[in-house]
């Protein structure tokens, strides 16, 4: 996911991080108990920060784990992060099968940082069903399955909302990290045509009104409408650039008749 410039050191490097987080050198300076003169030098490459330094200024500047590897390198370290398979995450991996299928019959997935679709349970599943194989075939896409015209977008009864809060999503994901791929993928789910007609008219409304608590994703599914409300998690203070990446999305039922359906298909 990063994108690395060829022949670029540190400084320049840390200046853009910082400039893109809109902190001064002198603000820099008193989070990371340094001066804003050795800041300048560090930027312009007249002083050569240490490891723990960059490590340091990388934690005050939210810098994505992945890209804290790219600022050592840069720098002529080592990288401090590992970046480990999905599948050779061993007891993490098990531990988050077992939260996917203790969260049914509610649909949950887990992404990662290209949204690419790590692991999810049969709530999900059942909302893919009847989707055209192309779009099932490994690796699968969350982005992908939920915008494209043959996905989940005919389904989704407020897709024009639903559209614009993914895409939001995404964007601050963009400003957040340098990520060629994710730009890659935003520029494709954006135009992406609606479906015909415009997807489900997104003026329908349900005979009773329910009065949601935050954006719920409205999707038809076998004849009736299911509401969800979303929430993700990611792993706090990461030490490997897989795990950082991983995002763990959960759908919670929005109203009653969700409920009563998604528990009518437990044995």
């Amino acid at each position: 996911m990063t994108t690395v410039v060829s022949g670029t050191g540190v400084g320049p490097l840390l200046r853009g991080w910082r400039e893109r987080r809109r902190i001064s050198q002198l603000e820099l300076a008193l989070r990371a108990d340094s001066s804003a003169r050795h800041i300048s030098f560090v930027e312009t490459g007249r002083s050569r920060p240490s490891e723990e330094m960059i490590l340091r200024l990388a934690e005050h500047l939210d810098v994505p784990v992945r890209e804290r590897n790219a600022l050592l390198l840069a720098a002529g370290y080592a990288p401090r992060y590992a970046e480990t398979p999905v599948d050779s995450l061993g007891a993490l991996r098990e531990g988050i099968e077992r939260l996917l299928q203790g969260y049914e019959p509610y649909p949950a997935v887990v992404v990662d940082g290209s949204y690419t679709v790590v692991a999810a349970n049969r709530g999900i599943a059942m909302l893919l069903d009847g989707l055209p194989e192309h779009l099932l075939t490994p690796p699968l896409n969350g982005m992908r399955i939920t915008l494209h015209p043959e996905g989940l977008a005919p389904r989704i009864r407020n897709l024009r909302e639903w559209r614009a809060h993914l895409l939001a999503q995404m964007e601050r994901q963009i400003a957040l990290a340098r990520s060629a791929t994710l730009r890659k993928l935003y520029d494709e789910v954006a135009a992406y045509p609606l479906p015909e007609g415009g997807g489900v008219p997104d003026d329908r409304e349900d005979p009773t009104p329910y009065p949601y608590f935050a954006l719920p994703l409205r999707i038809e599914h076998a004849g009736r409408v299911l509401s969800f409300v979303s929430s993700i998690s990611t792993f706090n203070t990461p030490l490997d650039v897989t795990v950082a990446e991983l995002a763990i999305e959960t759908f919670l039922p929005a109203d009653p008749a969700t409920v009563a359906y998604l528990r009518s298909l437990t044995p």
